[in-house]
């Protein structure tokens, strides 16, 4: 009897483990049910133009009369007195926030089936929003290297001259791969994501944001106008996701308005829902 316990207790384990993942993924891939999910829809839509039209224009302005002679003055590249600066802006290295976000799933993936009761559903809340912030940031970075293939836009200074408007599209080389910003789509989107659930993280995520975009400026491994590409990108890979989660009741509710706002609590409906879907078993 007791060595039959000792083996049950792996395998229901494992299945409770596998259980979970695969309602996870039922949950991201399956169709929208939220009836509030078109109010949200064309207001998304809306807030997509009017940011396209707003950062189109500043683009624009930026590539004609600031992106040549901000990056005259910053200082030399590979300065040693930027040793800090290089080690702030991997913080947004979107390979490091990406792995970082997967380990911290698979802990999350691991522990809930060890655990019952308010914390198992807690835990599972937190592994929601978790994968939505993820999720946001691949998005974003999807976007942005499709975008950087096709633009081909040069780094300051490739080339010997500060030229805003060297471009070789479909390059396909580190060099010519300026536009977007990839740094500030990870962290535009990091702070849209984190913010959407966390509201009172708001400022300290938009300055984290702000001080990445000037990072690399400094650094010249971009020029203004790349960087605020890359804002708009990450706003809308995790404004995108937002809607997605929420059209499906996940981490989200939508107000009448079409305004998205995130579930308080682990005790919400929606998440006991979850748990108790998961572990059925």
């Amino acid at each position: 009897m007791g060595i039959q316990t000792g083996v049950q207790k792996p395998a229901r384990y494992l299945l409770r483990l596998l259980s979970l993942v695969w309602l996870s993924f039922q949950r991201l891939i399956r169709a929208p049910s939220h009836s509030l999910r078109d109010q949200a829809r064309r207001a998304i839509a809306r807030r997509w133009l009017w940011l396209a039209i707003f950062t189109a224009i500043l683009v624009g302005a930026f590539m004609l009369a600031l992106d040549v002679s901000a990056i005259r003055l910053m200082p030399a590249r590979g300065s040693g007195t930027l040793w800090p600066v290089r080690i702030f802006t991997e913080f947004a290295k979107s390979a490091y926030v990406l792995f970082a976000l997967s380990a911290a799933l698979i802990v999350i993936a691991l522990t809930i089936p060890r655990l019952s009761g308010g914390s198992r559903i807690a835990l599972s809340g937190l592994g929601i929003r978790i994968q939505y912030i993820f999720f946001s940031v691949l998005l974003a970075t999807f976007i942005g290297e499709i975008l950087k293939l096709l633009v081909g836009r040069g780094r300051p200074f490739v080339g010997g001259d500060a030229n805003a408007f060297n471009f070789s599209p479909f390059a396909r080389t580190e060099a010519f791969s300026s536009f977007p910003s990839g740094h500030a789509l990870t962290a535009f989107a990091l702070a849209f994501a984190v913010s959407s659930l966390w509201p009172r993280l708001n400022v300290a995520m938009w300055v984290f944001a702000v001080l990445i975009c000037l990072s690399r400026v400094v650094l010249l491994a971009h020029h203004p106008s790349d960087v605020v590409a890359g804002a708009l990108v990450g706003v809308v890979g995790a404004m995108s996701v937002r809607y997605w989660f929420a059209a499906r009741r996940l981490g989200f509710k939508i107000l009448n308005d079409g305004t998205i706002l995130p579930l308080q609590g682990a005790s919400g409906h929606a998440l006991k829902r979850v748990a108790r879907e998961a572990f059925a078993t």
